[in-house]
């Protein structure tokens, strides 16, 4: 395949023998680089090389000016703004910038389309007036106001331009305008012939310089167009060249030129449908593994959505020696950047006190974890063991020691909102890292750092110079903007081997084999995405781009690609997800209809391969070492909890009893449901356990209402955190809690004034009882605390008290055999009962007896009671016999968790059962 570079090249060497004195001007930097690859190639004796300009370079040759990036410019319009503005009318510095952005870009387009600015402002001024056109005769304060503003926008741009002009500096639209102005002076000066290749969408500016050196005879143009689309008048592909040779006078005095014919040339086209984003770079991985290594040296890969560059790198299969990547690497995406965002966040919270996930965002860190990890974890403990939301700097201060106090102190130590102060102690907290990864030799590390230590250096510069970041909210803007557009650049060898690019830097660049991902619309073509405050009319009225346009821009660049290829793959995503839509780019339904004949399209729907995972049921065999810890627990007592754990997946009860694995503790940053039955039981315990072996009266539970709010709070204070809680959920929850225990203490009174004669006789009282069990050669012991032991008109009754919804259908037995083997409908009923089991194996339960729950989200019900239903009549009493039924089955579940035989097999379990 001969590319299009080389097809001019070898025709100026034809035609201009001195090809080294040649200016050569090209779309790109990337495009330069590879005509001189392409010129060696071609050139047998040494010669120089030809001066080559990317286009950009060229105009500010031209125009004599420095260019400014878009920060920069930024800053000097608010002199100007300031300059302009009547004081009383001022924005802020942050306020500005979330409109001034736009601004620029329209300032911009102007100037690049050579647009008058005087009469283009007064139309959009009077669109703005007419806008806002209503019957009062006076307008208000803030319309006046609104419109004044427009009508400074001509100020606004002639102050801008000028003070630019002065330090001879330019944004890109200004340099553009000042070179077609300077065009003339600068075609009189020079002898060397210049040769503009490959261009295809040129603004006003571009067309005026290329138009003038063209007539002058001072230039010579290649545009690199296949016939096919310039004799389809309809297709987007040739819009815009087939406009310069129709209109432009130099065409209408010379003879046009001629396009070749590669496109209808054969070719094998493959549409492959993936879904999402990471499926098309898998896919892409298996695409590049099918080529040889011939067709690697003329691939490229050309990403539609940036995005996808690491999972690309990530999928290129292991025999990818040689790999160019023309994109950066976004240093927000580097590790170290989080860090710097997380100190942001710290310091731009307006509260005095610092939230824990923020604090443990910075001291876990990588970058920092590694020198600061013994106090760190000193830090973290006292967070999770305190229960602490939120840290006072001296809090966190405190738990640092020696030279770790001094990166605590740049981290946290409150910055009273000084730009300047935040600034010093960033860059010295990167000198610090710098050291520390100089020490470990972790280059690509320190290449990250030091492209973060250049942004604070131009941030901390620019804030010298115009001090208009006045706070640390304003100046994380800014970085923000700096961070999304600083890239890392990947060392390469820029013409050999596999190249990895975005579409606009393929620009005048042929390869045999493309792959191009994300051909889905809204990325190929981007669609209507307009950041302007030029209304669409009157963008057309003064020939402005429109998203129509910019349409035409990828159309051309999408089909010069497919141009001279002999292999194609296009991948498109076929998941409709956020943004994207799932639907095909019009590109790809253009090829289908097209249906070239030399072409062969395939159609394929990939989707990935993901292996059937039957979810096979766990088995633990167990040990002798398991057996000796479940001896220990038979020893220190089985507990109903425990019992019922096992009861609701034996895998559980393995992880929890056995190898002792519990939950991490962690920060609770809203009280916890187990939190609350905490706070509530110990409430009760502490106003009752007074009263055990005396009568119940209605004058004790009154007082028990006075003290009940002292008493939660205090719980509260003791069980979750000392700090109050005053708003949010955990208002709420303290709220609740107040209620439930109101609310109990009413249905006790309730119960007293029906005339129930109440005697408390145990209140949480620890109870521990040897089972006697036959069969087993060791003595097994049940454990547990019972809530409430009282005698109510004569019987005694076993409560269990419940912060959660219990009904009284979770307490009905129908079948002895059932109440071990279902978690869900029989734990209650087990639970209660292993409690009178208890208090009867301590010879201290009088029959018959009543055991229930009190369940404080359904007092309505009050005291629910445990009911056998054998024969369809509920018995609510427990006889001896009713527990010797239940220590049948109780035995049996115990003699099974203590069988070496019997392994801990894994439940199919419900989700929302918790842990493991």
């Amino acid at each position: 395949m001969k590319s299009f570079i080389c097809e001019v090249l070898e025709n100026l060497r034809a035609t201009n023998p001195k090809i080294s004195e040649l200016v050569i001007i090209l779309p790109s930097k990337r495009a330069g680089a590879y005509l001189l690859k392409e010129l060696a190639a071609i050139t047998e004796e040494t010669i120089f090389a030809p001066t080559i300009y990317s286009i950009e370079e060229f105009t500010e040759v031209i125009s004599k000016l420095q260019g400014i990036d878009n920060t920069v410019t930024l800053f000097e319009f608010y002199n100007v703004y300031k300059e302009l503005t009547p004081e009383n009318e001022q924005e802020t510095f942050e306020t500005f910038v979330t409109w001034a952005q736009s601004l620029i870009h329209d300032f911009n387009e102007i100037d690049r389309y050579l647009i008058d600015h005087k009469p283009f402002f007064d139309y959009l001024s009077g669109i703005q007036d007419i806008k806002h056109w209503y019957l009062q005769e006076e307008k208000t304060e803030l319309i006046e106001k609104y419109l004044a503003f427009w009508k400074r926008l001509p100020d606004y741009y002639e102050s801008l331009a000028n003070r630019l002009l002065e330090k001879e500096q330019g944004y890109q639209g200004l340099i553009y305008r000042k070179a077609s102005e300077n065009i003339e002076e600068y075609s009189v000066g020079i002898t060397s012939k210049h040769v503009f290749i490959g261009f295809n969408a040129l603004n006003a500016s571009e067309q005026y310089i290329i138009q003038f050196m063209l007539e002058k005879n001072k230039a010579e143009i290649f545009w690199d167009l296949d016939e096919h689309f310039y004799k389809d008048r309809a297709h987007g592909a040739s819009l815009f060249l087939r406009q310069y040779l129709e209109d432009w006078k130099f065409y209408q005095q010379n003879p046009k030129p001629e396009f070749n014919n590669k496109y209808s040339e054969e070719k094998d086209i493959q549409l492959i449908g993936v879904p999402k984003n990471i499926g098309q770079a898998k896919y892409l991985g298996e695409i590049i593994t099918a080529l040889t290594s011939e067709e690697l040296e003329n691939t490229a890969i050309v990403l539609g959505e940036e995005d996808l560059l690491l999972p690309v790198l990530s999928s290129l299969p292991d025999h990818i020696n040689d790999l160019n990547v023309t994109m950066g690497f976004p240093i927000d995406n580097a590790p170290v950047s989080s860090l710097f965002e997380n100190i942001f966040n710290i310091h731009i919270s307006t509260s005095k006190d610092h939230y824990y996930k923020d604090v443990l965002g910075i001291i876990n860190h990588p970058a920092l974890y590694e020198i600061i990890s013994a106090d760190a974890d000193r830090l973290i403990k006292k967070i999770n063991k305190d229960n602490l939301v939120y840290l006072k700097s001296e809090e966190i201060l405190g738990e640092f020691k020696d030279e770790n106090r001094r990166i605590a102190e740049l981290c946290f130590r409150s910055k009273n909102d000084s730009v300047t102060r935040f600034s010093e102690d960033v860059q010295e907290l990167i000198q610090i890292l710098k050291v520390h990864l100089k020490a470990k030799e972790d280059m690509i590390s320190l290449e990250f750092l030091y492209h973060f230590y250049q942004l604070f250096n131009k941030l901390e510069t620019l804030n010298e110079k115009f001090t208009h970041i006045k706070t640390i909210r304003s100046l994380h803007d800014f970085y923000k903007e700096l961070v999304s557009t600083e890239t890392l650049d990947f060392q390469g060898r820029p013409f050999k081997g596999l190249q990895l690019m975005g579409m606009l830097e393929s620009r005048a660049l042929d390869f045999e084999t493309v792959i191009i991902t994300s051909l889905n619309e809204g990325t190929l073509p981007a669609g209507k995405s307009e950041n302007s405050f030029i209304p669409y009319d009157l963008k057309q009225e003064y020939k402005l781009p429109t998203y129509r346009e910019k349409d035409a821009v990828y159309t051309y660049h999408f089909y010069r690609l497919l141009q001279r290829a002999k292999k194609v793959f296009l991948l498109y995503n076929t998941e409709a997800d956020g943004l994207n839509s799932g639907e095909k780019s019009r590109f790809i339904t253009q090829l289908e209809i097209e249906n070239i004949p030399a072409h062969h399209i395939t159609q394929h729907l990939i989707s990935p391969m993901v292996p059937a995972n039957g979810q096979k049921l766990r088995e633990v065999e167990k040990t002798p070492r398991m057996m000796e810890k479940i001896r220990s627990l038979a020893a220190s007592g089985f507990s109903p909890s425990a019992l019922t754990t096992y009861m609701r997946n034996p895998l559980d009860f393995y992880n929890q009893y056995v190898l002792g694995v519990r939950d991490q503790e962690e920060v609770e940053e809203t009280v916890a449901f187990n939190t609350l039955g905490t706070v509530v039981h110990n409430v009760l315990e502490n106003l009752y356990k007074p009263l055990e072996g005396e009568l119940l009266s209605t004058e004790l539970v009154e007082r028990f209402k006075k003290e009940a709010n002292t008493q939660i709070a205090k719980e509260f204070a003791e069980n979750y955190s000392k700090a109050p809680l005053d708003k949010g959920r955990n208002l709420l929850i303290f709220e609740v809690a107040k209620r439930y225990m109101r609310n109990f203490l009413n249905f006790e009174i309730k119960r007293l004034e029906n005339g129930s004669e109440i005697q408390i006789l145990q209140i949480e009282k620890d109870l521990k009882v040897q089972l006697p069990i036959d069969h087993l050669q060791f003595p097994v012991y049940l454990r547990g605390k019972v809530d409430r032991v009282e005698k109510t008109d004569g019987v005694t009754r076993i409560v269990d008290y419940k912060t959660g919804k219990v009904e009284s259908k979770d307490l009905i037995v129908k079948d002895w055999s059932e109440i071990t083997k279902d978690y869900d409908k029989f734990a209650k009923s087990f639970q209660v009962l292993t409690y009178a089991t208890l208090i009867s194996l301590e010879k201290d339960l009088k029959f018959p007896a009543e055991a229930g729950i009190i369940s404080f989200k359904n007092l309505r019900s009050g005291f629910l009671k445990f009911q056998l239903k054998i024969d369809k009549k509920p018995d609510y009493l427990i006889q001896e016999e009713t527990l010797e039924n239940f220590q049948k089955e109780l035995k049996k579940l115990i003699m099974e968790i203590c069988n070496p035989e019997i392994p801990f097999i894994e439940k199919e379990i419900k989700k929302h059962y918790g842990s493991f």
